[in-house]
């Protein structure tokens, strides 16, 4: 296994759309959503250790969250598990481990991604991830991975490409299109030479260093700056306090917008970001009449379709008459609302916060 392969896992969000089994203190990262017995971080670092050896896979997450990956991924580390003071987006987070595996071996090569996918065809995305850490050591390139799109879906991001080739596969990125309207996504499909943003980067240390000097000049200084205190015990309160001087950016928008370096693989692999209620619907094990039942033990279901139900497995819960429905039930709480209406739940998740403080969020 390449000792100069590195991953960074990003898993700093708190999941308000999964609310109420999402919590600011457990969210979706750390849960086991799908009911496959093993959380999500768990499977994105699992999927990792066949990228590379497990000493050079790093955790990104809000200081709250420490206990939690060291609870779940036990064999990392604490110089492993790189924690951030504040929620800045992903700019700040990718730099900080970016520069951090930059100090400790100039000639890294490193992917980057979310830590709460679900990737279903394994062996393509290691395939995949090791294609693009090879390419990315032999250019001077920033490559993001692009799913084939299967319908025009207006919850991602699109990426135009070109016939400009690298390495056969890696095409030149055109243009980077945040989540669109239903009618442009179904250009954008038409087109042929659109795909989704999957989120997940492979560059060298050099390369994202030098761009974030060239893009995000202020923020590389800071990290710059912290080249002498990486990977000792000056590290975690020298960076907290560098955090409060970062702006709030996305390493899309800072970056890969801009620079013109910038190559997609189109890829398939059984991607899913996981984004909603209705992407868990999309992806589970469903009756005869449609409903997904997570656990499904104490579930009794009377006149009921097409409805998606999480609930604790030691609560008996009976349905009746209910079609086209969320019900999920956590922490104290319980969420009945029509699937078509789940993009509401950010919102009601803001009004409970105002009306009942942070007791249930």
């Amino acid at each position: 296994m390449n000792k100069n392969y590195y991953a960074i896992i990003m898993a700093g969000g708190i999941g308000s759309r999964f609310w109420p089994i999402s919590r600011t203190s457990h969210p979706k990262q750390f849960i086991d959503i799908l009911g496959t017995g093993k959380t999500l971080i768990q499977n994105t670092y699992d999927r990792f250790l066949k990228v590379c050896p497990k000493e050079n896979i790093y955790v990104v997450t809000n200081e709250i969250y420490t206990d939690l990956v060291k609870t779940q991924l036990p064999d990392m580390t604490d110089s492993q598990i790189l924690t951030e003071p504040v929620m800045r987006n992903t700019a700040p987070c990718v730099a900080y481990g970016c520069f951090k595996i930059e100090s400790l071996n100039p000639d890294a090569v490193i992917v980057v991604a979310p830590s709460d996918h679900l990737i279903l065809a394994e062996d393509k995305f290691v395939s995949a991830i090791e294609s693009s850490l090879e390419t990315a050591a032999a250019h001077e390139c920033l490559i993001t991975l692009g799913i084939m799109p299967s319908r025009p879906d207006t919850g991602y991001g699109y990426i135009q490409y070109n016939d400009q080739v690298i390495d056969e596969q890696f095409h030149k990125v055109k243009t980077f299109t945040e989540k669109p309207t239903l009618d442009i996504a179904k250009t954008f499909i038409q087109s042929g030479d659109f795909l989704w943003n999957a989120g997940i980067f492979v560059w060298s240390a050099k390369a994202i260093v030098s761009s974030f000097d060239k893009y995000l000049p202020d923020m590389h200084e800071i990290f710059a700056e912290a080249r002498a205190v990486y990977n000792t015990a000056e590290e975690k309160p020298h960076v907290h306090t560098a955090y409060q001087r970062c702006i709030n950016i996305s390493i899309d928008y800072g970056i890969m917008e801009k620079a013109e370096n910038v190559y997609v693989l189109p890829s398939e692999f059984g991607w899913s970001d996981l984004g909603t209620w209705a992407s868990i619907y999309q992806l589970a094990e469903k009756d005869y009449v449609g409903n997904a039942v997570i656990p499904s033990e104490k579930v009794i279901m009377y006149d009921s379709s097409n409805c998606m139900v999480n609930v604790p497995d030691d609560k008996l819960v009976v349905l009746q008459g209910l079609h086209d429905y969320i019900v999920v039930e956590s922490n104290n709480t319980l969420l009945i609302c029509p699937r078509d209406q789940e993009q509401n739940v950010k919102q009601v998740v803001a009004d409970v916060k105002q009306k009942f403080g942070t007791k249930y969020i």
